[in-house]
């Protein structure tokens, strides 16, 4: 299973954070030729959007983009949350509504979606 994309969001709207984890490879580099010719298709099965806010800091939302069969998005929601808090909030260099670049946090965060991809599911024991 597949998460392709992490995002926080601050109270304000600006992204404060983005994280991507899946970026699929081409074998071939792609040309466009002026005026392009784009038909635009929906594809329900393709990618979830989870949103999920926590109680403890209003106004922040997590955004978790995932393939559909990727079970534990919740759980995942709230093991960000506390990486967030735990990395980013308790850093000293930190301010609320800015930009999130704190290494421990992005390192922590990757472990955290190697567990979710490996096991398929994030259980409430990781």
């Amino acid at each position: 299973m597949v998460v392709f994309s992490v995002y926080v969001v601050n109270k304000a709207g600006g992204l404060v954070y983005q994280y991507d984890n899946y970026s699929p490879r081409s074998d071939a580099e792609k040309t466009f030729s002026f005026p392009l010719d784009l038909v635009l298709k929906v594809h329900d099965e393709r990618v979830v959007v989870a949103f999920g806010q926590r109680d403890g800091i209003r106004g922040i939302k997590f955004i978790v983009l995932a393939d559909p069969r990727q079970a534990g998005i919740d759980s995942l929601l709230r093991k960000i949350y506390e990486i967030y808090s735990d990395f980013a909030l308790k850093n000293p260099f930190y301010s609320l509504e800015m930009p999130i670049r704190c290494e421990l946090f992005e390192q922590n965060l990757k472990a955290a979606l190697e567990v979710a991809e490996k096991a398929g599911t994030f259980g409430t024991g990781s």
